[in-house]
């Protein structure tokens, strides 16, 4: 169901608004005639990088991330990936939803060659601590043959 047609007044108060780097909100509250949605789609189809407000008092990226306690699985990451490549083959699906799915499929990619790496380090780590137990004891072996 479409709405209400924007006036060229209406877009052009719209860009001043998102120019002035005014949030989406107060934005919003200036056209009651639409809903924010409604605004916050106006802009994307115009091409207008609007502000969103934020409550965080640190910015960061990270800072609403969850961290998980145990890591996935490469096999979890494919999962992702694979949801995300049927996805996409899926057609009619909008602008906001394709970038989605590729930021998915890239973070997946990444995460499993990641998860990849970091097995690796695990089992080199794991060798170091095994070779400095061998040598403690080699040097103990070794100091207490000398004291003989």
């Amino acid at each position: 169901m479409k709405g209400k047609p924007w006036t060229k007044a209406e877009v052009k108060k719209l860009t001043e608004l998102v120019k002035a780097k005014q949030s989406l909100e107060v934005i919003a509250a200036q056209f009651p005639e639409y809903t924010p949605d409604a605004v916050r789609k106006k802009c994307e189809r115009l091409g207008l990088e609007v502000v969103v407000q934020s409550t965080r008092i640190i910015p960061s990226t990270t800072s609403k991330l969850k961290i998980p306690e145990e890591l996935p699985s490469v096999e979890d990451a494919l999962k992702i990936l694979a949801g995300a490549l049927k996805t996409a083959a899926k057609s009619g699906l909008d602008k906001i939803e394709v970038q989605r799915l590729k930021v998915t499929a890239t973070l997946a990619k990444t995460y499993k060659d990641l998860f990849a790496d970091y097995v690796h380090y695990r089992e080199i780590e794991a060798k170091l601590v095994e070779l400095e137990a061998k040598y403690a004891r080699l040097a103990e072996e070794k100091t207490k043959g000398n004291v003989r």
